[in-house]
């Protein structure tokens, strides 16, 4: 994925734990360009309405693709992915405000999806451990219970970006990352 690795950071080839590095240095991993099948793109206001929005393009998008068993799982990891940019990205602006903060990208790849959320905070995303009675804090152990890999990396131009990967049901999964 040069293209993204262009727009979020250079990377290379590493896995990434449930949990992400407890350092919070970021870790490459995306796949290479050369297999880009096909890639769409969501802008997203960064208001509380953007992860169900990011959910609905990515069933669409899915659809699209004749990939809709995978909708459910990318869905919830969009969802959350775009609910922690909303929640935790959007405080540190670099410069100007942008009028669509928050980027959702997909990409087809012929054994994975691959989905990218960009925000503007330079900040690593931060898993934590939730008590029984919190609403909230899962987020990030739900995408990497859910998806095959996950990480982060750091954007030239402003922010991050926050990613994770689902295999295509069927496809024997080659390492790709």
């Amino acid at each position: 994925m040069t293209a993204l690795r262009t727009s979020v950071g250079g990377g290379g080839r590493t896995t990434v734990p449930a949990l992400a590095d407890p350092a919070g240095e970021p870790s490459g991993g995306l796949p290479d360009d050369a297999d880009l099948g096909s890639f769409a793109a969501c802008a997203l206001e960064g208001c509380p309405r953007s992860p169900a929005r990011a959910r609905r393009f990515t069933e669409a998008t899915l659809r699209g693709w004749s990939l809709p068993s995978v909708g459910p799982d990318m869905a919830l990891i969009v969802s959350e992915l775009v609910t922690n940019a909303v929640r935790h990205g959007l405080g540190h602006p670099a410069g100007e405000p942008a009028e669509y903060p928050v980027w959702l990208g997909l990409f087809r790849y012929p054994e994975a999806v691959v989905c990218a959320v960009t925000d503007p905070s330079p900040e690593a995303p931060r898993p934590r451990r939730a008590g029984v009675s919190e609403t909230g804090g899962r987020g990030l152990a739900l995408v990497g219970a859910v998806s095959d890999d996950w990480s982060w990396e750091i954007s030239p131009v402003r922010g991050k970006t926050v990613w994770a990967s689902l295999s295509v049901p069927g496809r024997a999964v080659r390492a790709v990352f």
